[in-house]
């Protein structure tokens, strides 16, 4: 079950990285589930909401010609099909990282194929505190 996980994982993160929502969709759950905490606001989503927002995040990317840069911090399995990956993402723009990242807590199952199911997002760390979670590994 690993290495179909890995597999599976380093897909989705190079779809991620190279803003590629027709195949990404494919490894999201119609029954997704998230929240976000943005500017010390809550907000909960679902598929399409995540759909709308993966777009408008690849628009972006791609309108400035950006590159993402994805850091593990850390993967847990939580049962014998569930796995939760933990990890940052920032946006570099004309080989400047913009000044805040995200945190994600990326939940996967396996059903039929892996999927993620859950998600929870801490958006907008400023840089510098991004960096210390990654000396924490």
């Amino acid at each position: 079950m690993e290495l179909s996980f890995n597999r599976f994982y380093e897909h989705y993160l190079e779809l991620w990285k190279t803003s590629n929502l027709a195949e990404l969709k494919g490894t999201i759950s119609p029954e997704y589930q998230a929240r976000e905490i943005a500017g010390g606001k809550v907000f909960d989503f679902g598929y399409d909401e995540s759909i709308r927002g993966w777009e408008q995040g690849f628009k972006f990317v791609i309108e400035n010609k950006a590159k993402w840069d994805l850091k593990e911090v850390s993967r847990i399995s939580l049962r014998d099909h569930e796995v939760m990956s933990i990890l940052s993402a920032q946006l570099v723009i004309g080989g400047q990282t913009l000044e805040t990242g995200n945190l994600f807590f990326q939940t996967f199952a396996y059903d039929f194929g892996w999927k993620l199911v859950r998600s929870y997002i801490e958006a907008g760390i400023p840089i510098d505190l991004m960096s210390k979670a990654h000396l924490t590994q």
